[in-house]
This record gives C-alpha cells, structure tokens and sequence, in this order.
C-alpha cells in the first residue's frame, strides 16, 4: 500500500540545480509517479547572509512509513554534500522537507507532519501549487492553492522563476517513476 506524499527541495551551495536533480533522481527510487514544479530562485528567509536558494517541491506515492521516508531524506542530504550541525536555516548544499504525508497529523520528537512552517513560506506553498494545488491541508482545511493565494494576499514574495518542471523530471529514472506497483 502507497501514500502520497509532498517534498520540498532546496539548494543554495555549489550547483544548486544538480544538487535539486539529484535529489530527484534518489527521490525516483522511492516514489511512484514523482511529479516535480517549477525551479524558483528566492532570498533566505531567515538567515539574510548567505546565497540565494533553488526551490522546488514534488509530489508522488511511497510504500515507506513516514520516519522511514525522513531518513531516507536525511540519507540523500548527507550524500548530497550536507553536514549536521552548522547554523540553523544556514547555507545547505541540499534541504529536503517531508511536508505531507497523506492527511495524516504527526507530532513527534523529530518529525512533525504536515511541515510546521510550510504556511508561511512561498517558496513552498507556490511550488507545491503547481503539482498538488487541491491537495487539502489536514490542518487548516485549506488546499494548497488556496493556502498560496491567501499568503500575503498570493504575493509570490520575491520568487523568481528558474527552470522549467522537465529541468528536474528529466532527472527521474526508476522503474516505479514509469508505472510502479
């Protein structure tokens, strides 16, 4: 049995966009039919001093259980160049968030399900718009979409188009990304 599940992705050390290609790439082994946004370029929310970011968000299907898909994304992070400690929201040359899991609601000492500030960022909330904008947030009953335009009154806050969706789906190459289970 799969869930849906939303990702998002970002970058914004060394190459940004071969950083977020191969995220997707992993990504393709564990999601079935992955479905990937626009790239966006936008400013660090909130540590200023440092390079701009490359966001994206996907969507797809998985068979892993919630903690088993957090670590998965905390293993291509770790591959991807990223090391623990270091400033929070500091530069990264990979950033991978589990922002929902089907509907469920999770509160726990390390995962936190949906995403706890995913409200508040555009950089998500428009990317994600894209590819799962009638998705329901379990939370506040709003779907993506609208959760995107209700943000300052759908101010795309400073996001600044990159790349088109095929600059990341071209990455995916796995059996499950053509059919899977």
């Amino acid at each position: 049995m799969t869930e849906r599940v939303a990702l998002g992705l970002g970058s914004n050390v060394g190459d940004r966009l071969g950083h977020l290609k191969f995220a997707v790439r992993d990504l393709g082994r564990m999601l079935v039919r992955p479905s990937c946004s626009s790239v966006y370029e936008s400013a660090p929310m909130y540590v200023a001093e440092q390079p701009d970011f490359l966001n994206a968000c996907c969507v797809g299907a998985t068979a892993l259980g919630p903690g088993e898909l957090l670590s998965a994304l905390q293993r291509i992070e770790r591959e991807a160049g990223r090391r623990t400690g270091g400033t929070c929201y500091g530069a990264r040359e990979l950033d991978l968030d589990l922002l929902l899991y089907g509907d469920r609601v999770i509160a726990g000492p390390s995962l936190h399900i949906p995403h706890p500030r995913m409200s508040e960022r555009s950089f998500v909330l428009w990317p994600l718009a894209e590819v799962a904008g009638d998705w329901v947030h379990p939370e506040t009953g709003l779907n993506i979409g609208e959760m995107a335009t209700r943000l300052q009154r759908g101010s795309r806050d400073g996001l600044r188009a990159y790349a088109p969706p095929a600059a990341l789906e071209g990455a995916v190459a796995s059996p499950l990304a053509e059919g899977g289970p």
